[in-house]
């Protein structure tokens, strides 16, 4: 007798496979996993993840190799024996020839990797971070960037913080080498040493907000909207390690009530970060609203025993440094205070219109031919109208 989940033998088990007299499919009998099964698919899931990451380094690291020998082949010819652009022309065809399953022979590539290999020694690409680099990382630090400390600064962040090629290029134009750690703080005074450069590392300023698309003046609520719709963007802006926690955080002191602006967890430092948002100039009652927040945070939420100390960054559009520093000595809570800057024109008019620079330059034109040419009549006819 057939039955739909299987065969009964003489036990009362279901027999496994296809194998009843009649021919009918049998279901496969239920078993239970063993102990442990769960943990050990997960390590062993890990273990082919982590494998095949390090094959991927291992070949992106000899396929940068490969680009440095080609280059200074390239570079050492055309230092002794002049070669022109006609002949890496013609390489690059040969060479796409000899190995056209191969890409990345091309014209263009040939002369990043001539470029890549003046800008390089070879122990560089085992030795430092740009040898770990994809190669479009690679072109893209060479294309924007002169300067070899820089180059070197970026490749190293890229690394450390895996950031992709568009990161990479975000980073470099936002001019991130100059802002990290350049906020106003008393970190020094207050943190020991290496907390104090750690937490430091984490500021920047001035913060580049542009990608807010404000326009005009705006209140702090509605910059505070714009960050949480665009809050992955401002998590990349503020540093590695930001996890959103909370905004508009309330908290009470003996039933007074309170609200933080913007409540973030750095995971890369297991520190809490306050950040409040002030659309005008620094004011030292900034720095005391900014303390008292902290202290609370650092109070009440931070584990002293797996947490590191509780700091704030401040946000302001404009300061004076000297009362920031004055604010800041009279307290022994870790704070910083930053600039942020946005362009006032959505992105899609920014590039229709002439930049504060070209309109200073053109009204002083204007004014200087005013001053010392003859002065156009007052009238509708000097003006064409």
């Amino acid at each position: 007798m057939a039955y739909a989940a299987g065969c009964t033998l003489g036990s009362g088990r279901l027999r496994s496979g296809p194998s009843c007299e009649d021919g009918s499919v049998t279901a496969e009998p239920e078993f239970t996993l063993p102990a442990g099964y769960a943990e050990l698919l997960e390590d062993l899931k890990s273990t082919v993840a982590e494998a095949r990451w390090r094959a991927q380094r291992v070949v992106n690291t000899e396929l940068i190799g490969l680009y440095w020998q080609i280059g200074n082949a390239v570079l050492q010819r055309q230092r002794a024996e002049g070669w022109g652009t006609r002949v890496i022309d013609r390489l690059a065809t040969d060479l796409r020839a000899a190995f056209p399953q191969m890409r990345g022979l091309s014209r263009s590539n040939l002369f990043y990797m001539r470029q890549m290999a003046a800008a390089w020694p070879e122990e560089a690409i085992v030795q430092q971070p740009v040898g770990r680099l994809p190669w479009g990382h690679v072109t893209v630090l060479l294309d924007k960037l002169a300067d070899p400390d820089e180059r070197n600064w970026y490749a190293a962040a890229a690394v450390e913080h895996g950031w992709s090629r568009n990161v990479l290029l975000h980073q470099i134009m936002n001019r991130l080498h100059s802002r990290t750690g350049a906020a106003p703080s008393n970190f020094p005074g207050v943190l020991p040493a290496a907390d104090s450069e750690l937490a430091q590392q984490m500021t920047r300023d001035p913060y580049v907000l542009d990608f807010l698309d404000l326009a005009g003046p705006v209140a702090e609520r509605d910059l505070e909207d714009a960050l949480m719709t665009r809050l992955q963007a401002f998590l990349l802006e503020l540093g590695h390690g930001f996890a959103f926690v909370a905004r508009q955080y309330r908290f009470e002191v003996d039933g007074d009530e309170y609200s933080i602006d913007l409540l973030f967890f750095n995971w890369a430092q297991s520190r809490f970060v306050v950040v409040e948002l002030k659309v005008g100039r620094f004011s030292p009652e900034h720095a005391g609203q900014l303390g008292f927040y902290v202290s609370w945070i650092d109070e009440s939420l931070r584990d002293p025993d797996r947490h590191s100390s509780t700091v704030g960054i401040l946000l302001c559009t404009s300061r004076n440094d000297s009362v920031v520093r004055y604010s800041l000595a009279g307290t022994t809570t870790p704070l910083a205070v930053a600039g942020y800057t946005y362009d006032t024109l959505p992105a899609s008019a920014r590039t229709a219109v002439p930049t504060d620079t070209e309109l200073a330059t053109a009204a002083g034109a204007v004014l200087d031919q005013y001053a010392t040419g003859p002065q156009p009549r007052n009238d509708r006819r000097s003006t064409g109208e």
